[in-house]
């Protein structure tokens, strides 16, 4: 069940209506309403694999309780890595399986011994990443003794399959969502309102630029050696406005969702494509995901605690990981690699933490200073983005060759007309994102920054524009991580 979907038009008004006026006032039944709706959302996608997602429940529940209740650390250490092995095991076998296997084949036949592996003809199980990051983060902090074990296994299931943050997050931890879902919550019109604004502005996101941008994107990374490199150029660009919406669309319709239930969930973007550095882009970009690495991989390691050299091994371990956890491919771990090697400058001079706080936050534009540097950091962006688009490494490699050649200045092989029109949306996206970019999400408070006939011009604009260029229900790019 997609978020822009129609099923999923009717699927949230209905479980609202219940959980408002049928369950009001009574958690238990709230929080049970929330399961099931969960699992059948869930179930919508393939009943199978729902039994997957409850077992991963079960088996964290349990050692949670275990591990809490244990008198002796060896108890506690086995309870704990029987909990990380079985989920690490369930998603290295659905997601990394293929890859090692077909990897290692291709370093056999590299060494003229020819094999016919077994691969597996099944799909990846959606939201597998996210939830089991859930658990894995849940068992972790009950082991470091960071929390208590929960008891109520209604609730503990609520917080790993919540619906609106499930198959693509963000990934919540315990300390945050789950004391939301133990207490009574009372709906407020103020909140809901300020959801479904979000929910309105990820539809935008997701429907005008995004959808519209994969047209472009789609037609020249399948089929590369077609084009010139002005008009790869053209695909990169496309892919890069494509992945932000569709990514930030969902975590803000997933957001809004929330909210209609009296529930925040972690933000998971803020304005990255206005970062001076890579640095503060990734404290910008996938916030869930980048600080659930910081606290459990990257501090662990030692985090910026030692050498220079301890600094840079544990950043190139956190940015391959993070590469990897994207996808089984090596596009995916040489986008880490990338990312790595852009950030490093900034890690060996100490200046990753210089641009913490939004650019221009009390000025209306940037300094020339800051715009070049939102410039280059957004051209190094756009190149990364290359190698996460690219079927393979040397077709990526090929699309950059291209771009450098002199087919450059060679005339696009686009339909002009339609191309303008997308162009000119995202012109008016950025502009919305510029102007809001001191807030959660662009279009917050407008109550307070714009006249009522203005706001609500706005308001009808951005929804004439959604229900324009909907068409066919266009899956979400992270559903295949």
């Amino acid at each position: 069940m997609l978020f822009n979907s129609v099923s999923f038009a009717i699927f949230l008004p209905v479980v609202f209506f219940l959980y408002w006026f049928v369950a009001n006032k009574n958690l238990k039944t709230q929080n049970i309403l929330l399961l099931v709706a969960s699992y059948y959302f869930y179930a919508c996608w393939d009943w199978r694999f729902l039994f997957l997602l409850m077992f991963s429940t079960w088996l964290d529940y349990i050692t949670g309780l275990k591990m809490f209740d244990a008198k002796d650390k060896r108890w506690k250490a086995f309870w704990f890595w029987l909990s990380i092995i079985v989920n690490a095991g369930f998603l290295g076998f659905f997601k990394y399986y293929n890859f090692f296997i077909s990897s290692f084949a291709e370093g056999l036949t590299s060494l003229g011994i020819h094999t016919n592996p077994w691969v597996l003809q099944v799909i990846l199980p959606v939201g597998i990443s996210f939830y089991t990051f859930h658990g894995l983060s849940y068992v972790i902090d009950i082991y470091k003794g960071r929390i208590p074990a929960e008891k109520n296994f209604v609730e503990y299931a609520v917080f790993v399959s919540f619906f609106p943050l499930l198959v693509a997050g963000p990934i919540e931890r315990a300390t945050h969502l789950l004391p939301q879902i133990k207490k009574e919550r009372t709906f407020d019109y103020t909140q809901a309102a300020d959801g479904m604004r979000q929910i309105l502005w990820g539809l935008f996101k997701k429907i005008v630029i995004a959808d519209q941008c994969a047209e472009y994107a789609n037609t020249i990374f399948n089929n590369p050696g077609q084009y010139g490199g002005s008009t790869l150029l053209i695909g990169a660009l496309f892919f890069t406005f494509q992945i932000y919406g569709d990514f930030s669309g969902y975590s803000d319709i997933a957001l809004g969702t929330a909210r209609l239930f009296g529930i925040s969930l972690l933000r998971n973007f803020a304005f990255p494509y206005f970062s001076r550095d890579i640095a503060e882009f990734w404290r910008r970009w996938h916030i869930s995901l980048s600080t659930w690495f910081r606290d459990y991989l990257y501090i662990p390691l030692g985090g910026s605690q030692g050498s220079t050299w301890i600094k840079i091994r544990n950043t190139f371990i956190i940015f391959l990981v993070s590469g990897f956890w994207h996808g089984a491919n090596w596009t995916f771990i040489v986008w880490g690699l990338l990312n790595a090697l852009y950030i490093m400058p900034s890690i060996i001079f100490k200046t990753h933490r210089n641009n913490i706080d939004i650019v221009a936050r009390d000025r209306r534009w940037p300094t020339a200073g800051e715009t070049f540097s939102i410039l280059l950091t957004f051209s190094l962006t756009v190149l990364a983005w290359i190698f996460f688009r690219a079927a393979t490494v040397q077709q990526a490699l090929g699309i950059i060759k291209k771009i450098l050649s002199k087919s450059l200045v060679s005339i696009p092989q686009v339909n002009l007309s339609e191309m303008l029109i997308a162009a000119f949306c995202i012109i008016v996206f950025m502009v919305i994102e510029w102007f809001g970019r001191r807030e959660q999400y662009a279009i917050a408070h407008l109550d307070v920054k714009l006249k009522k006939p203005w706001r609500y011009a706005l308001y009808y604009s951005i929804a004439l524009a959604v229900f324009w260029f909907a068409g066919g229900e266009q899956q979400f790019i992270y559903f295949q991580f």
